[in-house]
């Protein structure tokens, strides 16, 4: 008898409504996470060219978390500036848009890791014959944008590869985000670009000899799911927490890792605050 009500209990823990129950109030209330995402960054988070919807690893992965925790998803298109401070307004509950986890950014948020990105460098498919090592890039014009800290990571990188050896230092140049720098490359106004490595597999095949990745990602950073630094928003952290490593557990998480070319990024488990 002890077995069947020890079963039962378990089963109850492990349904959706139970899960849910670690949620904050107001969350279990509305039957919903608003969830900010800006849907540029494929494979990440873009719209489907075929019927405009959002598609990507974070829209279907925020999905199986809210279904995990007993609840829907509101997606809230918002610009990648303005996602921290939605959370610290309430706009919106947690933002998903394949942001890294900063120290800078644990200011205002805490972080659940769920990946690991890095920088890579890349040129045109015309210039491979030209540039075909990161080193290859001293003295060029490279480009990256500029509301990640990817800019000034090309200038770190700049000063021990180039300066450093006697060779002209890139010119760094912030874009208005990853399409304006590969729109740039396409002309020619710069001959480099940097963007995060689990993006590279999916525009070469999806525009195939325009685009060449050069060496091994240069640095490596933990994307992060950030929620608001408050009580509300830590319940809300480990709740999420909870849901990835049980959606780890299930195999989901490493289905979608293989369903959008991610196999080089997966984090396992999950963590929280640990991106430098």
């Amino acid at each position: 008898m002890r077995r069947l009500i020890l079963a039962s209990a378990l089963v109850a823990l492990a349904s959706p409504a139970a899960l849910g129950q670690s949620l904050p109030d107001r969350i279990k209330a509305a039957g919903k996470l608003v969830i900010a995402t800006q849907p540029n960054y494929a494979p990440i988070a873009y719209k489907d060219p075929a019927n405009n919807t959002l598609t990507g690893f974070d829209i279907e992965l925020g999905e199986a978390i809210a279904a995990e925790l007993g609840v829907k998803v509101e997606w809230q298109e918002t610009a990648f500036a303005q996602m921290l401070p939605s959370l610290q307004t309430g706009r919106a509950d947690m933002a998903m848009a394949g942001m890294s986890d900063l120290p800078s950014r644990r200011e205002v948020a805490d972080f659940v890791d769920y990946m690991v990105s890095g920088a890579q460098f890349y040129t045109h498919f015309s210039l491979k014959d030209q540039i075909k090592t990161p080193e290859d890039l001293c003295g060029k014009s490279v480009g990256a944008s500029r509301s990640t800290n990817w800019p000034q990571q090309i200038g770190e990188w700049s000063q021990a590869n180039c300066v450093a050896k006697g060779k002209p230092a890139i010119t760094v140049v912030g874009t208005e985000g990853s399409v304006d720098a590969r729109n740039q490359i396409k002309t020619q106004r710069l001959q480099g670009g940097v963007q995060g490595s689990e993006t590279m597999s999916y525009f070469q095949k999806l525009e195939p000899d325009t685009y060449v990745p050069l060496g091994l990602p240069f640095t490596q950073s933990l994307v992060g799911i950030p929620v608001a630094k408050t009580e509300e928003g830590a319940r809300l952290r480990d709740a999420v927490k909870g849901a990835i490593e049980r959606l780890q557990a299930k195999g989901t998480y490493d289905a979608l890792i293989n369903k959008y070319g991610l196999i080089n990024n997966g984090l396992k488990p999950p963590s929280i605050n640990q991106g430098k």
